[in-house]
């Protein structure tokens, strides 16, 4: 995977069927018609897109508790907690890149980070949500 900082400039190729949408939303065009750049920015930031099926058969490899889709107000708190270095996730190891989305644990202790739609199911990886107020 490639990191790349908010609002710096990048040239890719890519699958065009399947990023339309994406595109869409972050190419900026000149008046001539050509493009100018394409930047990243958190405003923009894709929505998570899971299958319900995928979510359903997927369970806290700690504790085995089934998990649901979190909302988007408690993942807009932990991207705010990430953007102040205030998060650390079970290893204790502070997170540093935003979510997309996340998985919360039953008992609403614990989000799985989903990213690029990917969710990240490793007990290291989960965020214990008693950091976030």
């Amino acid at each position: 995977m490639i990191t790349i900082p908010d609002g710096e400039e990048f040239w890719y190729l890519l699958d065009l069927p399947r990023h339309m949408d994406y595109l869409a939303r972050n190419l900026r065009v000149a008046r001539s018609g050509e493009i100018e750049r394409v930047t990243v920015s958190d405003a923009l930031r894709k929505k998570m897109n899971l299958a319900n099926d995928l979510v359903a058969i997927l369970c806290c490899p700690d504790t085995k508790q089934a998990v649901a889709i979190a909302d988007e107000g408690l993942i807009e708190k932990i991207n705010t907690a990430i953007e102040r270095g205030q998060l650390k996730n079970h290893a204790q190891k502070p997170v540093t890149e935003k979510l997309d989305g996340g998985l919360i644990r039953s008992d609403k202790k614990m989000l799985y980070p989903v990213r690029e739609d990917i969710p990240v199911m490793l007990i290291d990886e989960g965020i214990p949500l008693d950091q976030v107020a």
